[in-house]
């Protein structure tokens, strides 16, 4: 089950997406609703490895499971 990123709990750090092997990790439009950038995740290329989550500075941003209910997709 691919992880999901919480959009407005995300600050921009970006740290996941050069960690993610598979390039599944997008920059969303403009800002959220603490004002800053945003990343989701595609679920369909997501391979589950975890990475993200181990490597965010964020805590809470990112979830291990599937969520489109907290992740904004544009």
């Amino acid at each position: 089950m691919p992880h999901t990123i919480v959009t407005n709990t995300c600050e921009g750090v970006a740290d996941c997406v050069d960690a993610c092997p598979v390039a599944c990790i997008h920059d969303g439009p403009g800002k959220n609703t603490k004002g800053t950038d945003w990343y989701w995740i595609d679920f369909a290329t997501c391979i589950d490895c975890g990475i993200c989550l181990q490597v965010c500075p964020v805590e809470g941003a990112i979830v291990p499971e599937e969520r489109p209910d907290l992740q904004n997709t544009p």
